[in-house]
């Protein structure tokens, strides 16, 4: 699982962009602000990867955990400013607000915690400071780039500068000189999603600090969640006074000390881990070499992808969409490998598996959903990152060896039954048939088999923590279908029967490709069996998958446009087309490859016209203009729709629409714009990468040799870094002739010189390394 890969990419060939003498300049240059939307061809500047990232992209739709700055990738503590406090939604870092609250250390799936304001305390300001704390700041004086984030506290005339190891916050404070330096430590009050209750602080000695709080249950995260942290100042702690009414902590330093640094390491299992945590990752207090190898560590990662040609505003959008593709999903282990437990009666402490040198062999994770991960994190990690994909294989499975269950987004080390389905099951699948895990495979396929049967994940709809009725499960057993409504009630969020139909018939379909490999023939067939469920929903007459009800009667007045209409974050016009095993087999029950064609062909042109997205961001999908699109690219259910046509042998409706896609979806610079809906942690991003690339995958990457459809890239040259501990070709190189502009249509592929007949590599051929040339054609 840990290799020496960065070592070996900077002893590959002009692989990952290096910057010499130039830091300063770039980083100053950083994300700031908005971005030029530049339409020249691109130069070659002389800059890494990390420079052209633009952290504040669509932070007018930002959510708690979408916005990182000054942090690790996947590192526990992901520090940066708070500009609004309330809620999972519309919380975090918000551009408009020009109003800072705090910075905070967590902002993660259904966590959040530990807020630290600096305050310059005067006579006027002392008595109200725990209610009254809150500082303007300007975009002007702002600046924000992976692992590194600094503003200015108008209200104070206090600079902040933050950056982060993977699990200890550090903080550097340019104090004015009238005044006294005092951090207010808010352990106490709503942050995000969840409220963080009985905060105690403690001094030690002089210079360091440590407490613990707990965060309490949320209604996706059930059960409560204790962070622990070890805060060490690099100037003496002068005193702490504990508000009353608020019981959060006012901590002055030395006033003598104008220039105050902070290293705050966090935990969630103990304060001795919280030390063990800081004083591993951060033995000393050079600010500016933690912000340098921040910046090193995320080039290792964005630099295995090297993309050549396009705009300068194509490439900046690239490594933003791809910084994206590597975020909001969280370590929660600590450095000693223990990590919190909370699936059993009792909160317990696990401990990971240990390599030969005392470190933990994987990282245990906090993790959204993998909802739509199938079309996204499935194909890039599996192809870009497979030792990030790997790991987290060993993290799901671990929740299944303490808790029973493979779950499909764990936070605060137990089950949230976010979403639907056996969204683990594809991810987890692709990962064993691309080679990336493979041992204990019978183990495994149990594990996985678990939630496809009575008492596994698909019987829970979203968020249902005490009972198993709201999936249908039962249902589509009996009957092959989830009828909607479901007749025995409301339990869980997401009780849309179609598309629980849709969901668990593809899922089933994945386990019975592993079924195949593991020569379980009565599995396989019985899991191929239930893959073709689907078909029992498509209505002859209407031309659309449709609801029954539970005496199998169709839905009556059926409008496919409606939202979220017995189908889940979509409508029926969408979701019909949710069948990625079995494109072919869809098309047949519509009339023909043909028909579907023009079918898929016309919600593309009527999509068009709205952008492809219901509106610009997640929480007006509903609005009434927005809510009947017929393709949404804003969000998962229906975000492989250009790709189809390449499985109905019209190649050229793929690399036209998915352009069209891009411009339209992904090409936006600003904070305005972005992914035009739900982001979700790092799936829209992820697809953004792989639309511009060129690359796709139908099912997944599920089956045997998974298989990459060929779309549109973007840029003349793409070349992929392949991870030497798992594929030998050393780089996979894309080359586009005569792209750009207008061109979009591909004449003639090569592979390695040899023309293919199919827009389609296996993955077998992709990672022996080798030369794709497109030859783009005047349109």
């Amino acid at each position: 699982m840990k290799s020496d890969f960065p070592n070996k990419l900077k002893r590959t060939k002009n692989f990952v962009l290096r910057v010499s003498g130039i830091f300063i300049i770039v980083f100053f240059m950083g994300s700031c602000g908005k971005a030029q939307k530049g339409s020249s061809k691109m130069m070659e500047y002389d800059t890494s990867p990390v420079d052209k990232v633009y952290t504040q992209l669509d932070t007018e739709n930002s959510r708690w955990f979408l916005f990182s700055s000054a942090c690790r990738p996947f590192g526990m503590v992901n520090l940066s400013p708070d500009t609004q406090v309330g809620g999972a939604w519309g919380s975090g870092y918000r551009y408009k607000t020009d109003t800072i609250k705090g910075f905070s250390h967590i902002h993660g799936w259904q966590i959040s915690g530990l807020s630290v304001m600096p305050v310059s305390i005067s006579k006027e300001n002392k008595n109200a400071i725990f209610t009254d704390f809150y500082s303007k700041f300007s975009h002007e004086t702002e600046r924000a780039v992976p692992g590194y984030h600094s503003v200015e506290l108008e209200k104070y005339g206090i600079k902040a500068e933050l950056t982060s190891t993977k699990r200890v916050g550090f903080h550097r404070y340019s104090f004015p000189s009238e005044g006294k330096p005092a951090l207010l430590f808010n352990l106490n009050g709503v942050l995000g999603p969840c409220e963080n209750r009985n905060g105690t602080l403690a001094k030690i000695n002089d210079n360091v600090l440590t407490g613990e709080f707990e965060m309490a249950p949320t209604h996706r995260r059930p059960k409560p969640f204790k962070v622990f942290f070890h805060v060490e100042f690099d100037s003496r702690i002068d005193s702490i006074i504990q508000d009353e009414r608020t019981h959060n902590y006012l901590v002055f330093t030395d006033q003598s000390e104008k220039a105050v640094k902070l290293k705050a390491g966090i935990s969630y299992t103990s304060i001795k881990n919280a030390q063990k945590n800081s004083t591993t990752e951060l033995n000393h207090w050079d600010f500016e070499k933690v912000v340098e190898e921040s910046k090193e560590e995320w080039n290792s990662l964005l630099g295995r992808i090297k993309v050549s040609g396009g705009t300068e505003t194509q490439q900046r959008r690239f490594y933003t969409d791809l910084w994206h593709a590597l975020q909001g999903r969280r370590i929660i282990n600590d450095v000693d490998g223990s990590y919190p437990d909370n699936t059993g009666d009792s909160f317990s402490i696990g401990q990971l598996p240990l390599d030969v040198k005392g470190k933990p062999k994987f990282n245990h994770y906090n993790s959204d959903s993998f909802w739509g991960a199938q079309w996204t994190l499935n194909t890039l990690w599996g192809l870009v990152y497979p030792d990030i994909k790997e790991e987290f294989v060993h993290s799901l499975l671990q929740y299944h060896k303490d808790g029973g269950l493979v779950p499909r987004g764990p936070s605060g080390g137990n089950y949230t039954y976010v979403m639907t389905g056996a969204s683990s099951t594809p991810f987890i699948i692709s990962a064993i048939q691309k080679g990336i895990v493979k041992d204990s495979l019978r183990s495994i396929y149990n594990a996985v088999r678990k939630n496809h049967m009575p008492n596994g994940v698909m019987e829970k709809a979203g968020y249902e923590h005490n009972t198993n009725l709201g999936g249908g499960f039962k249902h589509y057993l009996e009957k092959g279908f989830v009828p909607y409504p479901i007749p025995e009630g409301k339990f869980g969020g997401h009780q849309d029967g179609a598309s629980l139909t849709l969901e668990y018939a593809y899922q089933d379909w994945t386990l019975a490709q592993l079924a195949k490999k593991l020569d379980q023939e009565e599995d396989y067939r019985y899991f191929l069996d239930r893959s073709n469920n689907y078909k029992l929903l498509f209505d002859q007459e209407s031309g659309w998958i449709r609801p029954k009800d539970s005496d199998g009667d169709w839905m009556e007045n059926y409008d496919p446009y409606l939202y979220e209409n017995g189908f889940i974050e979509g409508n029926g016009a969408q979701s019909t087309w949710f069948v990625p095993h079995d494109i072919v087999g869809l098309a047949q029950l519509m009339g023909g490859v043909d028909k579907a064609v023009e079918k898929l062909d016309n919600q593309f042109k009527v999509a068009e016209k709205l952008d492809f997205t219901s509106g610009n961001s997640h929480d007006v999908e509903m609005h009434p203009e927005y809510s009947r699109v017929p393709i949404n690219y804003g969000n998962q259910p229906s975000i492989q729709t250009a790709f189809i046509f390449n499985q109905l042998g019209r190649s050229d409706l793929t690399q036209y629409w998915s352009r069209k896609v891009v411009d339209a979806v992904f090409s936006g610079l600003d904070p305005s714009t972005g992914y035009n809906g739900d982001e979700d942690q790092g799936l829209m991003g992820s697809l953004s990468v792989l639309l511009k690339m060129g690359l796709f995958q139908m099912n997944g990457g599920t089956e045997e040799d998974p298989e990459y459809q060929l779309g549109s890239p973007i840029f003349d040259e793409i070349e992929i870094g392949l991870h030497p501990d798992y594929y030998p070709g050393g780089s996979f190189i894309i080359r586009t002739e005569n792209n750009g502009g207008d061109k979009w249509g591909v004449k003639n592929a090569f592979l390695n010189g040899e023309m293919i007949q199919k827009m389609a590599i296996p993955h077998s051929q992709i990672i022996k390394g080798g030369e794709l040339v497109m030859e783009f054609k005047e349109n």
